[in-house]
């Protein structure tokens, strides 16, 4: 079965960067994507081979841009029981428990979820041309809580662009030590890497970090803590942690952004990723998800009120 080869002509009256050209042409590629097939000659302009992802194309000029098969990816397929909410032959939303890393990387090269992912759906249609499944966005790993995954490039690039133009809505549940100063608020500091600690990120200057916005609403108070409901409208690496140590109410059990030793009886972070609405492919509406408080959370609540 041969490769299969796409055909595109530029319109009248317009010129454009080709791999630009491209991703208003197949929007069901990242734009990373169809650059490294650029780079690695499966692009053509007028017949001939185009190796420059900025090389400028015209009116009248033919493209053709022909997919390799995808290949398979050195990650190994594990049989992890995974907890799924939702499925269809685009993606899968799963309830990631706390403990668990997404993707595997130093120190963490098995066990993940993509690991279970790949046992889960054996038949991957791929992305970025690996047989393996897109993650869209991410959780910490003692974050519990709802999480996507595409099957395929289209979706990967679907879901994508709706955390990138900020329509996804994102509830996360969290226990915090202390009160914040107001019962909901709205906290907006920008987020880069902590210069002094290479593995934390920090509040910085407008000009070394990046726009974070996140939005809170209280939802019981105790005499030493307070349960939250949280919006992160921004996605920033640890974003909520930092934010809620920023206003001096760091999430109970974060160690790195909060207290050393947790205030109650918890062997991880009191973060948890509640409830999650997005637009899935061939879908006009939004659809909402939701995952349960895990147990051991919920033990530590009751805990609270009975005292």
């Amino acid at each position: 079965m041969s490769d299969p080869c796409y055909h595109f002509q530029v319109p009248e009256g317009e010129s454009a960067r080709l791999d630009k050209f491209l991703v208003g042409c197949m929007p069901e590629f990242s734009r990373s994507r169809l650059q490294n097939l650029i780079r690695d000659g499966f692009v053509m302009v007028n017949d001939e081979p185009v190796l420059k992802t900025g090389f400028g194309v015209e009116t009248g000029d033919r493209i053709s841009i022909k997919v390799p098969p995808v290949q398979p990816t050195d990650l190994i397929p594990e049989d992890i029981p995974l907890q799924i909410v939702f499925e269809n032959k685009d993606l899968i939303i799963v309830n990631k428990p706390a403990g668990m890393v997404v993707h595997p990387a130093f120190g963490h090269s098995s066990g993940t979820l993509v690991n279970a992912a790949l046992a889960h759906i054996p038949d991957l249609e791929g992305i970025g041309g690996e047989q393996r499944p897109g993650v869209v966005h991410r959780l910490d790993k003692d974050t519990s809580g709802l999480i996507i995954l595409a099957k395929n490039e289209r979706t990967h690039a679907f879901l994508q662009n709706q955390f990138k133009a900020r329509k996804v809505k994102k509830t996360y549940l969290t226990l915090v030590d202390g009160t914040p100063p107001t019962p909901e608020g709205r906290i907006e500091a920008p987020i880069g890497r902590d210069p002094s600690h290479r593995k934390k990120m920090a509040i910085v200057p407008e000009s070394k970090g990046r726009e974070a916005i996140t939005e809170y609403f209280t939802l019981e108070k105790f005499p030493n803590h307070t349960f939250l409901e949280v919006y992160p409208l921004t996605g920033r690496t640890h974003q909520i942690r930092i934010h809620l140590g920023f206003l001096g109410c760091p999430v109970v059990g974060d160690n790195l952004y909060g207290r050393r030793h947790p205030s109650v009886d918890l062997k991880r972070q009191f973060l948890h990723a509640s409830r999650l609405s997005i637009r899935l492919p061939g879908e006009n509406v939004e659809c909402i998800f939701e995952a349960p408080l895990p147990a051991e959370l919920e033990e530590v609540l009751a805990a609270l009120r009975w005292r």
